[in-house]
């Protein structure tokens, strides 16, 4: 794997970024701003990033694992309240059936949200969460509807107010008994493969969103440091200090060099390699996050808790990050399973 970007992948990664330092959050106020996270929605979606993984015409996707993991990344950098991840994934999801994506569909996920959502019946019969919708309007939701060896694709909808620790992506929950729909253009049914290559991507992308997530949150913590004075001189100047933010900046920047193999792997490997490589991104990720995160907090002292301050919503969104598609422990125990044939732990 080559690890250097391309000039277009590098222009991607300078305009995604500008965008969302332009149009994100940088407030807990700006939160409540709608014409604000409208305009973001807008641009996100003028700029064809939600059909990231859309059918080429040919079955492959318009771009590439690395193109998507840019964005999520910038996104993540940012705390950008827009759906993107959700989208990007049932687009994924509905590529590999030979569907056409719904506009605006997101995945269903089961309650502890590392897989996506069964539904062997007409209804629901367990509470199922749609994660990353629009901030308004109904949710569509994806779920797998069991097929002989395989799935075929199904929807549910939901308009339930949003809700979870995340500030800046919509939760919903989709309640038991609530109609599923058959998807009708869908061309085959989802192998086992399929859904492995799937949750490569969906791996990639959240260790991608949690690493965006920890670089802007370090931002926000030394600069706070260089300007915070106590006993007459800047925190940043106190050893203790320091080394808080330096370890929190080592452990981005070894999540960052471990999430860029599993968004190469997605379309250039075999579902168990991209899948296994997406799980090693995820544990490192997701453990050094809230690290990061908590290590932020206190260089804030209190302060960081309260609605003034913007780190404690780096937090809760590295909370949901690391949960959605299994957090460290889950990877861990999956590797287990797959790389030593443990099934229930060591022993």
């Amino acid at each position: 794997m080559d690890t250097r970007e391309t000039p277009e992948q590098s222009e991607l990664r300078r305009t995604a970024r500008r965008l969302t330092r332009e149009l994100g959050p940088r407030t807990v106020a700006a939160l409540d701003d709608s014409k604000r996270r409208d305009r973001l929605a807008e641009a996100v979606r003028d700029a064809g990033w939600l059909e990231l993984r859309q059918d080429d015409g040919d079955g492959a996707p318009l771009a590439s694992g690395i193109e998507a993991a840019i964005i999520t990344d910038a996104l993540g950098e940012a705390v950008a309240d827009v759906s993107f991840a959700g989208p990007v994934l049932a687009a994924d999801l509905a590529r590999r059936v030979g569907a056409t994506a719904v506009d605006g569909a997101v995945v269903g996920f089961a309650p502890d949200l590392f897989d996506a959502a069964v539904v062997s019946g007409p209804t629901t019969t367990t509470p199922i969460h749609a994660i990353d919708c629009a901030a308004a309007g109904p949710t569509r939701a994806y779920v797998l509807a069991p097929e002989g060896e395989g799935y075929r694709l199904a929807t549910v909808e939901s308009d339930v107010d949003g809700n979870g620790t995340d500030l800046t992506r919509t939760v919903r929950t989709i309640p038991v008994g609530t109609t599923c729909v058959p998807v009708e253009d869908q061309s085959r049914l989802l192998s086992r493969a399929d859904l492995e290559a799937w949750t490569a991507l969906g791996l990639a992308l959240t260790s991608s969103d949690l690493v965006g997530g920890m670089r802007g949150v370090l931002d926000l913590a030394v600069a706070y440091a260089q300007e915070r004075k106590q006993y007459g001189v800047a925190i940043g100047t106190f050893q203790a200090v320091q080394h808080l933010l330096a370890e929190g900046h080592c452990l981005m920047e070894g999540a960052f060099s471990a999430a860029l193999y599993p968004s190469w792997a997605v379309d250039n490997l075999g579902s168990d390699e991209a899948c296994s490589a997406g799980r090693v991104a995820k544990a490192y990720s997701a453990r050094a996050a809230r690290t990061v995160c908590e290590t932020a907090v206190q260089v804030y002292g209190g302060m960081g808790n309260t609605w003034e301050c913007l780190v404690h919503v780096y937090l809760r969104r590295a909370l949901l990050s690391s949960q959605w598609f299994g957090d460290d422990g889950r990877q861990l125990q999956q590797l287990q399973r797959t790389r030593m044939g443990v099934l229930d732990g060591l022993s």
